[in-house]
């Protein structure tokens, strides 16, 4: 019996180290990507990064296109770690606002993601396939969000399923402007901003 909890405890350990490994070699992917793009980001660079051969790199992750999925998974996740309404699956439009401040304060993963994005429309790149499904998960999401402080109409008129893409294109494409200076483009004021318009309607708009 104490034979197998001796056993049990070392392949927790085993388990753990192994998990560890790996979220410092998608860290150190994040960062390679960051500085070349994904092309021009090598396993051999990562694995440099991480202190290990391209054989070792590859007991984690066997292909760069398994790599690559998981950098874009984990910056996902760090994004949707934060609180959402009542727990369930709607962001609150509020804590978008606040998504907005906290990717001002990581201009790395921003950079990583936005320049994998520019990437991803050409057919044959290995994230395309994973950024097309995101997107449609994102405008349902935002729709959903745009309900849930709206209603079936948002006061300029429009339903939430139609200004669910606007509010992903001000969101992506300040970050784009952003990265080329961050000194003419305060992020999260322009995306405050923007909100405000969303709760406008036509007289006020007018007014």
């Amino acid at each position: 019996m104490l034979y197998g909890t001796s056993m049990d405890r070392a392949m927790e350990r085993g388990t753990r180290r192994g998990a560890e490994r790996r979220a410092e070699i998608v860290r150190s992917a994040l960062e390679v990507i960051a500085e070349r793009g994904y092309r021009g980001a090598t396993l051999g660079a990562v694995a440099e990064r991480v202190g290990l051969t391209q054989q070792g790199l590859l007991h984690y992750f066997p292909t760069k296109e398994s790599l690559l999925i998981a950098v874009l998974k984990e910056r996902d996740q760090w994004d949707t770690g934060s609180a959402r309404r009542d727990g369930g699956d709607v962001w609150p439009l509020d804590l978008l606002t606040s998504l907005v401040e906290y990717n001002a304060m990581r201009p790395g993963i921003v950079q990583t993601f936005s320049a994998l994005l520019g990437e991803s429309v050409t057919d044959e790149h290995p994230a395309r396939g994973f950024f097309t499904e995101r997107y449609e998960k994102v405008r349902a999401d935002m729709a959903a969000t745009l309900r849930g402080e709206f209603g079936d109409r948002l006061p300029g008129g429009l339903t939430p399923e139609a200004a669910a893409p606007l509010v992903v294109a001000v969101m992506d494409g300040l970050q784009f402007q952003w990265l080329h200076d961050r000194d003419a483009v305060d992020m999260p004021a322009l995306f405050r901003a923007f909100v405000s318009l969303l709760g406008q309607g036509d007289e006020e708009a007018e007014g």
